[in-house]
């Protein structure tokens, strides 16, 4: 049986990663099977500050929040403000940039009572990550729901 390992090397100097780390791991993979990736790393989600960088599109922020709830890729299906239900059996919803077509501070991306109306129904427990939540922890707890500030709960 082999081992697998995955790894992840970093380097910020585009010349040595490319003429000097690249070229090693091209070898390594050669003489002793295996292989790599090389990929160029995009813009930061956030800013220094914490909150979300101007520009970062809806299936960005999904795919990093789902991962940083569920530890599992985003679904193929995810079908927004759902993004999908774990192996855990934990719906997430992400309340984002208007996903819901109203983009007031008071619908949209907050938690209200006509917000939930709108979102798929699940029966299981529920995470929704959005900018504020207008519902009082009693209700929130009674409805199953883990409600998460964007950006101060996504880490």
């Amino acid at each position: 049986m082999e081992d697998f390992y995955d790894s992840l090397l970093v380097e910020l100097d585009p010349g040595i990663a490319q003429n000097i780390t690249r070229r090693r791991l091209e070898y390594a993979a050669k003489t002793h099977g295996g292989g790599f990736q090389y990929v160029r790393l995009g813009d930061t989600l956030f800013l220094p500050d914490g909150r979300i960088r101007e520009g970062v599109d809806y299936f960005t922020l999904a795919r990093y929040v789902y991962y940083r709830e569920t530890g599992e890729p985003l679904p193929q299906a995810a079908n927004p403000p759902l993004l999908g239900i774990s192996r855990q059996g934990v719906a997430v919803y992400l309340l984002y940039n208007g996903v819901l077509k109203d983009k007031s501070p008071q619908g949209g991306n907050a938690l209200t009572r006509g917000v939930l109306a709108h979102l798929p129904p699940y029966g299981g427990p529920k995470v929704v990550y959005g900018t504020s939540c207008r519902l009082s922890p009693a209700t929130l707890k009674a409805l199953g729901i883990t409600f998460r500030h964007i950006p101060y709960e996504v880490e």
